[in-house]
C-alpha cells in the first residue's frame, strides 16, 4: 500500500467516525457505492480524481485534506513544487499535486495539474459557493462552463463557480499544466 493510499484510507475512516455514518450512509451521501468507500478504506483501491471528488463534497471536505496531512504553523516559510510526489493518482490521466492542502484559516488549497494531450476531465458540481480559479501554466486548455468549451490560452486565466457540472480538456499535442486554486465558503472544514 502506497503512503499516499494509507492516507487516505486513514482520513476516509476517520471522516465516517466523525460523522457516525455507516458505509451506507457514506455511499448515499458521496454517490460512491458502499463497495469502492469499502476497498478505499482497506486500501485496496487506487480511486480517480472524480471518485475522490465525491468523496470530498459527500463528506464536505477538502479535496488537499484526502491527500495530505495539515500544513504546520506558518512560523517558517514553506516551499513546495509541482514535481514534489505527495499526490499520484496512477489510475487517473489528470494527475493533481496538491502545493498548498486546505487549511480552513486560509479558506483555500492550490493544486498543480498536468491533463495529457487529448484527455478530457469532466468535474461533478462541488458544494454552493466553491469558487475555482485557472491559471495555465504551459499549453493551452478548453474550459467546460455552463455548457460551453471555453479556450484559455498559455499564460491565460480564469475564475468561475465551481458549484455546477465543469470541465477540462487538452485538444493539443503536448501536456497542458495549471494552477487551481480553489476557495472554499466561510465553514467549510
Amino acid at each position: 500500500m502506497t503512503d499516499i493510499s494509507k492516507h487516505l484510507a486513514c482520513t476516509l475512516k476517520g471522516l465516517r467516525q466523525q460523522k457516525g455514518w455507516s458505509l451506507d450512509r457514506a455511499s448515499t451521501e458521496t454517490g460512491v457505492s458502499k463497495a469502492m468507500l469499502g476497498q478505499i478504506e482497506r486500501g485496496e483501491s487506487s480511486p480517480t480524481v472524480a471518485t475522490l471528488w465525491k468523496i470530498a463534497t459527500g463528506f464536505n471536505s477538502s479535496f488537499s485534506g484526502l491527500l495530505t496531512t495539515p500544513e504546520e504553523p506558518l512560523d517558517a516559510p514553506v516551499f513546495r513544487s509541482g514535481t514534489d510526489p505527495q499526490a499520484a493518482l496512477p489510475r487517473d490521466s489528470l494527475q493533481v499535486v496538491p502545493l498548498f492542502p486546505f487549511e480552513a484559516r486560509f479558506g483555500f488549497e492550490l493544486f498543480e495539474l498536468s491533463l495529457p494531450p487529448h484527455t478530457e476531465h469532466l468535474s461533478d458540481a462541488h458544494e454552493a459557493g466553491v469558487v475555482e480559479h485557472v491559471m495555465v501554466i504551459s499549453g493551452a486548455m478548453a474550459l467546460l462552463l455552463d455548457g460551453e468549451w471555453r479556450a484559455v490560452p498559455e499564460s491565460g486565466a480564469v475564475r468561475f463557480a465551481a458549484d455546477r457540472p465543469h470541465g477540462y480538456r487538452n485538444e493539443g499535442d503536448v501536456a497542458v499544466r495549471f494552477y487551481n486554486l480553489i476557495h472554499y465558503p466561510a465553514g467549510h472544514g
